[in-house]
């Protein structure tokens, strides 16, 4: 960690490419490192109407290989088996769950299945797996949400100190790709600034690695992103 610090300028605000650039830098482990955004939002998220959450398809994907798991019957399950879905189920499917066997990591369920998924909600939930319209993971289109996930979805949520932490892609990704997927994110979040947010919109920034120090990014710039 001390030669890593030693890479970073920890009184410098770097901008979007230059911090692509420097991350893949500060790389020191064996295995492929996550990237991941931190934003500190100028949102309070007590109030229902500055709760920012959603989802975003990521250019370039995440680099991680999803295993989604899909509560739908009929024409629907066959859409889902269709569209590559690892896991799915009715019955069956909350039963195992509620066995404990979680090897998913993301829960899709068409609408008239959330009655059902309604049952392992407190133990979807804190493993942030239950589904949500928000993150576009309640739908009748699960074709469409399956390929969305598959290909690089991000869902985030901001948490009660109003931060959003979220990965935008691996370390051995090109530069281009990291800038890409991090624009696409931050312009996303930018889309879902409530009109009741008083002042700066993002209020800090940074970009770090699964193991490395973190680079302030320029907050200004974050939120020209349109």
């Amino acid at each position: 960690m001390r030669v890593l610090l030693e890479k970073v300028d920890t009184t410098k605000i770097y901008d979007i490419t230059t911090a692509s650039a420097t991350i893949k830098e500060l790389r020191s482990a064996k295995f492929d490192e996550t990237i991941e955004i931190a934003l500190r939002l100028g949102v309070d998220p007590r109030h229902a109407d500055q709760m920012i959450r959603g989802a975003v398809v990521l250019p370039h994907g995440t680099g991680k290989t999803v295993r989604v798991a899909v509560f739908a019957k009929g024409v629907k399950a066959d859409e889902a088996k269709n569209a590559g879905a690892d896991i799915v189920g009715t019955d069956d499917l909350a039963e195992d769950i509620k066995a404990g066997n979680i090897n998913f990591d993301i829960v899709i369920a068409t609408p008239d299945m959330m009655a059902l998924v309604g049952k392992v909600g407190r133990i979807l939930g804190p493993k942030g797996l239950m589904p949500n319209p928000k993150t576009g993971t309640v739908t009748m289109d699960v074709s469409k949400a399956v390929n969305n996930v598959k290909s690089g979805q991000v869902n985030f949520r901001v948490d009660k100190k109003g931060n959003i932490h979220a990965p935008i892609g691996k370390v051995s990704f090109s530069e281009d790709k990291i800038k890409g997927n991090l624009e696409e994110l931050v312009k996303m979040i930018n889309r879902l600034k409530p009109s009741v947010a008083k002042g700066k919109y993002i209020r800090h920034a940074t970009l770090s690695l699964t193991m490395s120090p973190s680079l302030q990014l320029d907050a200004q710039e974050l939120m020209d992103l349109r």
